[in-house]
């Protein structure tokens, strides 16, 4: 099979933005895709709502998006940020980010008796008593073996001034762990707050992902602005945490994700390869998130293949990948792959379809 794009979602007059979203297999053999459609703008915080594309042939053609979940239903302008679970009562389980305030974002599960159609129940996964600037990027949210539902979030510090506008918002996050042992009906914050251990970052550690290994350690790892993904480990669930390091991912402030495959336990991992070291070229549209690549590991991460290219373009910026596996032997990788003609890196959204390892 040759590699090849099998839908890009360009922003127009209507949707300003297509970003951060996740798949799903549904009951009826198509896969969804949801994600955050744009209507107000193409920044972070402007008016954006839930949407899905369908496939009916292993993600070869999608249809054109359909609203799922209105901002207007929290009496908000932005829900944004799209994860995907099959839960255990065989509903679907929808995380996803509700903007509700300046400096105050919570996060929900909704789920749906009728795949992805409508939403009967909505739960908040924030815990009321610590409110605050939360980040839970899309596709992120996991099962663990143990059954155990692992949240991975970055935290920012801030506060904020009279009428709704920032007054001081830092940049540097700090990871945080939210945990369900009961599917999702109520959520527990891990006692180990992750700190950046690193002096004279901008970023902290950012947009936090997490991965089971086989041995059942978990790894989660982060973006950050120096030079590499930082990686840190669990051997109790999530609980409790290592130091983080660097790992062998060098990387810009962008993030990674990695994933599973489910029939040959290969570990697939897409990212951005080179750092914004100093004297390297990034254009303003790019933001040095580009090229963007994969690589996979048959020995559960110990050691990887070269990576192999996805997108290049030194114009574009690429970056928030979503993965899913289909059945005829091929990986779908969702990503944002703006452009000047889109105006930033985040606005289109594109979908490819390579081959997997044997």
């Amino acid at each position: 099979m040759e590699d090849h794009i099998v839908a890009s979602f360009a922003p127009g007059a209507e949707f300003r933005r297509f970003s951060e979203g996740a798949f799903l297999r549904l009951k009826d053999g198509r896969i969804i895709y949801m994600h955050s459609r744009f209507v107000g703008g193409q920044d972070d915080d402007s008016d954006s709502d839930i949407a899905a594309a369908y496939s009916s042939d292993e993600g070869e053609t999608w249809s054109e998006t359909r609203l799922v979940l209105p901002a207007s239903y929290y009496g908000v302008g932005n829900v944004m940020s799209v994860s995907l679970m099959r839960m255990k009562s065989g509903e679907l389980g929808m995380f996803y980010i509700v903007k509700q305030g300046p400096g105050i974002n919570r996060i929900m599960l909704s789920l749906s008796a009728d795949e992805g159609e409508t939403f009967y129940r909505h739960i908040e996964c924030t815990l009321p008593d610590r409110q605050g600037y939360y980040i839970l990027n899309n596709d992120r949210v996991v099962r663990l073996s143990t059954g155990r539902l692992l949240m991975p979030l970055t935290f920012h510090r801030g506060n904020y001034a009279d009428g709704g506008r920032y007054g001081y918002w830092d940049s540097r996050a700090f990871a945080c762990f939210l945990y369900s042992d009961d599917d999702g009906e109520t959520w527990a914050e891990s006692p180990d707050t992750v700190f950046p251990p690193f002096a004279g970052s901008q970023s902290g550690l950012q947009e936090t992902g997490v991965i089971e290994k086989q041995n059942g350690v978990v790894w989660a790892y982060n973006r950050t602005d120096q030079m590499y993904q930082y990686e840190y480990f669990s051997m109790d669930g999530g609980l409790h945490w290592t130091v983080p390091q660097a790992s062998r991912f060098t990387s810009p402030c962008s993030p990674m994700k990695i994933q599973r495959h489910p029939k040959t336990g290969f570990l697939y991992a897409v990212w951005n390869p080179i750092p914004n070291y100093n004297g390297r070229v990034v254009t303003k549209v790019g933001c040095g998130r580009t090229p963007i690549v994969f690589a996979y590991s048959r020995d559960d991460g110990a050691t990887w293949s070269d990576y192999t290219l996805l997108e290049g373009d030194e114009e574009r910026g690429y970056c928030y990948p979503a993965i899913f596996f289909t059945d005829d032997d091929a990986m779908l990788v969702a990503y944002s792959a703006g452009g000047p003609q889109d105006g930033d890196w985040i606005s289109r959204l594109n979908i490819k379809k390579v081959a997997t390892a044997k």
